[in-house]
């Protein structure tokens, strides 16, 4: 059965991922609205300047908007993990446990592919104290995950049936 022990770090460790991944969705969703209200326009006579990247966002540098989109679903699919991780929790059974890890994985690789470009876009410099707050939350959330997923794997074992 269920190692019981493990059960209050494990939630511990969702509800703290949970609030974070929800902040995490909240600032990225406020930045992605700030980009579109002071977006870039271009008139039939003005062309685009030269090192203009794809996704443009008038705060922070050449990196921020693809870290907030990728922010912003790695908040959106991590809130939804944890959802799927107080279901675990609620019955702590290994027939629980597989929705929740993997979910859990999802959320954590999409997490990790955040956390590389926060670290280009630290890397990079020149932005405000809001995404300086995502970029510690993706950076500490790709270690908290990590070991979310962790203390759930190994709070169980299968039950062999007869």
């Amino acid at each position: 059965m269920a190692n019981e022990q493990l059960k209050p770090i494990v939630s511990l460790l969702l509800f703290l991922n949970f609030c974070m991944y929800a902040i995490v969705a909240v600032i990225g969703g406020w930045a992605i609205n700030l980009a579109i209200n002071r977006g870039f326009i271009i008139g039939p006579e003005l062309v685009l300047p030269a090192n203009f990247p794809p996704i443009f966002f008038p705060i922070g540098n050449m990196a921020t908007g693809f870290f907030v989109i990728f922010a912003v679903i790695a908040g959106a699919i991590g809130t939804a993990a944890a959802v799927a991780g107080f279901n675990h929790i609620r019955f702590w059974n290994y027939d629980s446990l597989q929705p929740a890890a993997a979910s859990a994985l999802i959320a954590w690789v999409l997490t990790l592919v955040a956390m590389g470009l926060a670290c280009k876009e630290i890397n990079l410099d020149g932005r405000n104290a809001k995404l300086r707050t995502m970029e510690s939350f993706m950076i500490i959330l790709s270690a908290t995950q990590f070991v979310y997923i962790l203390a759930i794997h190994g709070g169980h074992q299968r039950r062999v049936r007869n």
